[in-house]
């Protein structure tokens, strides 16, 4: 059996190998791992550790380092384990140092207003390998600037508007499947289609061509902020029905609200914004339609003194929590 990992491979993924490696070779009983250098095995002292504490389990386990001509093993003698040390501490320096001079490089490339990461949606890469840069993708830029489009006339959620770009023919690379809602967040989020590109929560100047104006990327944000306020409204009003119902049609939440400052009205959500059920009903309306319902639960005196004692120790625990917070 054998384990791969590339010399750019992320930290994370070399853990993940790594640990692979040790399980598979517990589980199979095995004795003996051949390995080209030291740091393609481990790169930092925690892993080297694990491979200490797995050798020192049996005498007949060892770990051999082809190109380096080393062997580790329970019966390693002192200077070797020294050189074992060295080996791993030098691998580990190589490992940090690498990653100090690709932060080096991102930041080099942000200051020339320069994109250090693949490109988004809507974006190809052209060039050769260290002079490369990204162009508008003329396939899918349309498609990008249409969800722009779309969803500031308002008549779009983030839902519908993906299903909508994937009846058009949006989709990722390389995998090929529509993008999805969360996907589509991500782009009418993200200030790089009208000129500047954030990199870790700062905003920078950048030298592609934008897909949308700044007047659109805006409306759109005004879009998604009165959106929100409109379907996630917090209230600590005593509504019968509250949470509690959903939308035939839809599947969306119920939702309650005050009219003509006295009476409680229910109505749709909308929140996937293609409902044609969306209609007030008053409260007692609803109340009438389930009495026959409620008048059938019926509880034996033991259950309802249970529930009498459950809901006042529920009452004292909020009134606890609320005096401490």
């Amino acid at each position: 059996m054998s384990f791969r990992v590339s010399e750019s491979a992320s930290g994370k993924q070399i853990r993940k190998t790594f640990n692979e490696l040790l399980s598979y070779a517990d589980k199979n009983k095995v004795s003996i791992i051949l390995c080209e250098k030291i740091d393609r095995l481990t790169r930092n002292l925690k892993d080297a550790a694990s491979v200490s504490d797995w050798i020192n389990e049996d005498s007949q386990r060892e770990v051999h380092f082809v190109k380096e001509s080393f062997i580790v093993n329970k019966n390693t003698r002192a200077h070797e384990n020294l050189v074992w040390d060295m080996k791993v501490t030098i691998a580990r320096f190589y490992t940090n140092n690498l990653s100090e001079e690709v932060k080096k490089g991102q930041k080099e490339k942000i200051a020339q207003c320069w994109c250090p990461t693949r490109p988004i949606v809507g974006y190809k890469t052209v060039g050769e390998k260290g002079h490369k840069i990204h162009i508008i993708d003329e396939e899918k830029a349309p498609l990008v600037r249409k969800i722009f489009e779309l969803y500031a006339t308002g008549n779009y959620s983030m839902r519908l508007l993906a299903k909508e770009m994937a009846k058009r023919g949006l989709t990722n690379q390389p995998s090929g499947l529509p993008v999805s809602t969360s996907q589509i967040e991500q782009i009418l989020k993200n200030p790089f289609y009208y000129g500047v590109m954030r990199v870790k929560g700062k905003l920078y100047p950048h030298k592609y061509e934008p897909l949308i104006s700044l007047h659109l990327f805006n409306k759109v944000e005004q879009v998604i902020a009165s959106y929100n306020k409109k379907n996630f409204k917090r209230t600590n009003k005593p509504y019968i029905f509250r949470g509690l119902i959903t939308c035939k049609k839809c599947s969306c939440l119920i939702s309650p609200e005050i009219k003509k400052g006295k009476y409680v009205y229910y109505h749709c959500t909308n929140y996937h914004g293609n409902c044609d059920n969306v209609v007030w009903i008053k409260e007692e309306e609803f109340l009438e339609q389930i009495k026959t319902v409620l008048q059938g639960l019926k509880l034996k005196p033991w259950q309802a003194e249970e529930l009498k004692s459950d809901l006042g120790l529920f009452t004292r625990l909020k009134r606890f929590i609320t005096r401490k917070i």
